[in-house]
């Protein structure tokens, strides 16, 4: 059985030195989840992923994805960032409010 996190996130940009990028940032009950899933993985695989992420499948309205969250804040807030085509499909622009579900893998 997975778990999920489902929340509503405010639709920011970030602009980096190799382009522009789209995100949710999730805090809260919701990152303490995904924190604590993080942990709970490392101490049965022995190890962590990359930048410490947790590997998800992400909903935004009808398009569903496979990608990762970051950490930010010692693990107090995670980053799902939002790409390009998911943005066109589901017509999303900045500071959109968005209901997304997380599915923790």
């Amino acid at each position: 059985m997975s778990e999920s996190v489902t929340c509503t996130l405010p639709l920011r940009q970030w602009r980096g030195e190799r382009g522009t990028y789209h995100l949710v940032t999730i805090t809260g009950d919701g990152a303490a989840q995904i924190a604590m899933h993080e942990r709970l993985t490392r101490l049965e695989l022995g190890s962590r992923r990359g930048f410490g992420s947790v590997k998800v499948v992400a909903q935004i309205g009808d398009t569903r994805w496979k990608s990762s969250v970051f950490p930010q804040n010692a693990r107090s807030e995670w980053v799902l960032l939002v790409s390009k085509k998911v943005m066109k499909a589901e017509d999303l622009a900045v500071d959109d409010e968005l209901a997304v579900d997380i599915e923790l893998l």
